[in-house]
């Protein structure tokens, strides 16, 4: 049995191109995201920003793509700070706020 955390304190972890962290999967986590968080809602809403690093746009792409096919509307915001999405979120309403950082990826 695989015992590797993907769901830290601080999200899912990993370097991009590797499980977990491939389009793939991301995808596969913003549809699972959309459905239980985007549930209750008429029409849930996310907030989704980044850091400036090139592999925020993939990972966007595909974690966009997730979200939309569980049937929730997505704001992005481009680069910002983790503290604006979280004021971001509460301020609309949202139900939920995801950043893409990786500090531990060098693109």
């Amino acid at each position: 049995m695989d015992k590797r955390s993907y769901f830290g304190t601080d999200g899912v972890r990993g370097r991009v191109g590797i499980s977990p962290v491939t389009p793939s999967e991301v995808l596969h986590l913003g549809w699972a995201a959309g459905r239980v968080l985007g549930a209750g809602h008429a029409r849930g809403r996310f907030i989704i920003g980044k850091d400036t690093r090139i592999s925020g746009y993939l990972l966007e792409s595909a974690l966009e793509a997730g979200l939309s096919a569980a049937g929730v509307d997505i704001a992005l915001t481009g680069p910002l700070p983790t503290p604006a999405i979280a004021h971001l979120t509460r301020q609309v309403g949202a139900c939920g706020g995801i950043v893409i950082s990786a500090s531990h990826n060098p693109y």
